[in-house]
């Protein structure tokens, strides 16, 4: 009688706050099939040198320009070999490495560089606001690809400038939307509230604000993310990112742009890498703003 009665109850209660939100994720496709997918690759990348049927760096001159098994080659190198008959699967394997560490990495600074900016010039408004807003025109005014040519060009192409130039150079769209975002917010009741009961900027900010703008956050960082994986590839390709003989998936694309006439597959093969991961990129995060939205919450 008594569990009936619970039944019941919850019947007329209606899910919880946590079934709501495992309902919303697990019925969200584009959300499992992103987060899926990148958990794949994440666990590739951390696991490579179990995975890795072959040093990535093993050159085999006599066994150069081998085709994929489904093109005819050997079970020895699944998807061939290299011009310097490097194993291709072992190269792409730990090319995933590569292009997840610069991802996150230049996202983080960037969003935290961005996210300060954007969330004090929403907040204080004001001089501050008129600061921060004219140092993103400047940021606007200067193209990405060539800045970060530049200045790659200048101090080499290195792993660790890569991702310096990048988190240095993708801050502008944290801060506009962050800045939007914060400026919505500041005006509602429950930071009014805050404020009035004595609670300090950092505690209104962290506590009041953050939550309410972090769903828009999600989206600024996947999308940054993405666009940071991008422009490696597109600096490894020109020669003037992560340099040979570290495997890169930007780097396999240029090492086999030459054959591409040839041997298609040299450049299909990492081509498509990037396409999954910046597709489930961008799908999860769609994903998570879809289910963290303020309207979802109830």
């Amino acid at each position: 009688m008594s569990s009936t009665t619970d039944t019941l109850l919850q019947e007329i209660k209606g899910p919880t706050p946590g079934q709501q939100l495992r309902r919303r994720i697990f019925g969200h496709m584009g959300l499992l099939f992103g987060a899926g997918v990148l958990v794949v690759l994440f666990v590739i990348a951390v696991f490579a040198p179990a995975l890795a049927p072959h040093d990535p760096y093993a050159q085999d001159l006599m066994g150069r320009m081998q085709p994929p098994v489904f093109l005819g080659g050997t079970w020895e190198h699944i998807l061939g070999t290299d011009h310097l008959g490097r194993d291709y699967l072992s190269r792409l394997i730990y090319g995933a490495r590569i292009s997840l560490l610069i991802g996150g990495v230049a996202a983080l600074i960037s969003g935290i560089i961005g996210t300060t900016m954007g969330v004090a010039a929403g907040y204080f408004g004001g001089r501050v606001d008129a600061v921060v807003t004219f140092l993103i025109n400047v940021r606007l005014a200067m193209p990405v690809v060539l800045v970060a040519l530049a200045v790659v060009a200048l101090f080499g192409g290195s792993l660790e400038i890569v991702i310096l130039v990048l988190g240095l150079l993708l801050w502008d769209r944290f801060a506009v939307v962050m800045r939007s975002s914060t400026l919505q917010v500041r005006s509602r009741e429950y930071v009014t509230a805050a404020k009035a009961i004595g609670c300090s900027t950092t505690r209104v900010v962290l506590s009041e604000i953050m939550p309410n703008i972090v769903n828009n956050l999600i989206v600024v960082v996947t999308l940054e993310m993405a666009h940071a994986i991008l422009l490696e590839a597109a600096l490894s390709f020109l020669g003037l990112g992560v340099q040979p003989p570290t495997p890169s998936w930007g780097l396999m694309i240029s090492e086999g742009k030459q054959m591409m006439l040839f041997d298609p597959w040299l450049v299909a093969i990492p081509g498509v890498a990037l396409f999954v991961l910046v597709l489930a990129i961008n799908l999860m995060g769609d994903g998570l703003r879809d289910v963290t939205a303020p309207e979802n919450r109830n």
